[in-house]
């Protein structure tokens, strides 16, 4: 990935994710959803950072599409945080902007590795 940039952005978003499961479960005592989220919006940096030592394309492709998926995962337990009154429209629309962010980068990254193997054969 060109200068890791999904990876900083998607380190980032995981400690906005801590903070986020701190505030939802010590201030506003929730703790099913806050659990959820966090293990989404926190995998997708991990996920990431597994990528960079794949032994194959395909590993590193599998890799960049579990992000994703963790990454769609997330949008929905922020959506649903939000339609729940946990999180208020501007927690929302910035969270929500910051994984769609990171949603975009992933989705033109496997884009591009299937056309370059397409291109291969």
């Amino acid at each position: 990935m060109p200068d890791n940039i999904a990876l900083q952005k998607s380190k980032e978003f995981a400690i906005r994710m801590v903070r986020l499961y701190k505030y939802l479960s010590e201030d506003r005592k929730e703790f099913i959803l806050s659990k959820q989220i966090i293990r989404s919006g926190t995998s997708i940096g991990a996920n990431l950072a597994e990528s960079e030592c794949a032994i194959s394309r395909n590993d590193f492709l599998s890799k960049i599409y579990i992000a994703l998926k963790e990454a769609s995962e997330t949008r929905y337990w922020l959506e649903l945080l939000y339609r729940t009154d946990y999180l208020s429209q501007e927690q929302y629309s910035s969270l929500d902007k910051d994984c769609a962010e990171i949603f975009k980068i992933l989705q033109s990254t496997t884009k591009t590795i299937k056309e370059r193997q397409k291109a291969k054969e």
